[in-house]
């Protein structure tokens, strides 16, 4: 068959090289089942370029206490694979921004792989990110997300040797996954990114030719994120921002805080 271009290559090919890509990941269910399609559409319009969809699971084991709190209240919210599934397609109502779901391969296995992609597709998914599931293991998904047009992306740390970098960008769809600092996820000084990502990511620009570069894991501002992209194609922010709402709901003006934060990730101080 032949691979039609989705929504992530496309967004890559046609933005102008100087623009960096923001992702924004958002775990599906926080902090209540209603808002989460708002929210995306909410960042769209702030200045998200995709947004990663987190699928909650009880033991998130790559995950910093700030997702893995998100994960709990969605969980405990009532939020399941197929509630997932609705919200990207109430999104796709208005919407054709990039969406990569992001979890673990436990829930996925528990759907069944095969029902898995064809419903993603189905409602508008565009990529996987499934960390726990190594280059070596992703024959488990590779063939079905390919047939379903989902792009399958990778992750690289400082840990990650030359040679495993070149693979993992070979086999990667739509971009690398580059993981700024070793440990769990959350925001970190900017300093101690600063000091790692330097030396990290012109290894990265070595090793990965094939694909688009994003940096995440610790970005917390616009400070942060202009500092350490300046070398790559764009950056990832999901503690920080996940922080953000549980700072302000249920206030009255929880999401227009949000939002403001979002559109200053972006772009500064406008």
């Amino acid at each position: 068959m032949i691979k039609t271009q989705n929504r992530i290559q496309t967004l890559f090919e046609n933005r102008n090289q100087e623009d960096k890509v923001m992702s924004l990941f958002l775990t599906a269910g926080y902090p209540d089942l209603e808002s989460t399609a708002e929210l995306i559409l909410g960042f769209e319009e702030n200045g998200a370029d995709i947004i990663e969809l987190g699928m909650p699971f009880s033991d998130p084991l790559a995950d910093g206490p700030t997702i893995q709190f998100s994960s709990t209240v969605a969980i405990e919210n009532g939020i399941t694979m197929n509630g997932i599934f609705e919200i990207v397609r109430k999104v796709r109502k208005s919407s054709n921004i990039p969406i990569v779901l992001m979890g673990y391969i436990n829930p996925v296995l528990r759907y069944g792989i095969s029902g898995f992609c064809t419903r993603a597709a189905e409602v508008g998914v565009d990529g996987l990110i499934i960390p726990d599931v190594t280059l070596e293991e992703s024959e488990l998904i590779r063939d079905e997300a390919k047939s379903h047009n989902l792009s399958l992306i990778y992750l690289v740390a400082p840990n990650t040797g030359d040679e495993r970098m070149a693979r993992i960008d070979e086999a990667s769809e739509g971009f690398v996954y580059c993981v700024s600092v070793t440990g769990v996820t959350g925001a970190r000084e900017g300093d101690e990114i600063a000091r790692s990502v330097e030396r990290f990511i012109n290894r990265v620009n070595r090793n990965v030719k094939k694909n688009p570069k994003l940096i995440g894991f610790g970005i917390r501002s616009h400070e942060d994120a202009v500092r350490i992209t300046r070398k790559s194609d764009g950056f990832i922010v999901g503690s920080a921002l996940i922080d953000t709402i549980r700072k302000h709901y249920p206030d009255k003006n929880w999401k227009t805080r949000t939002f403001e934060f979002v559109k200053q990730l972006k772009f500064g101080n406008i």
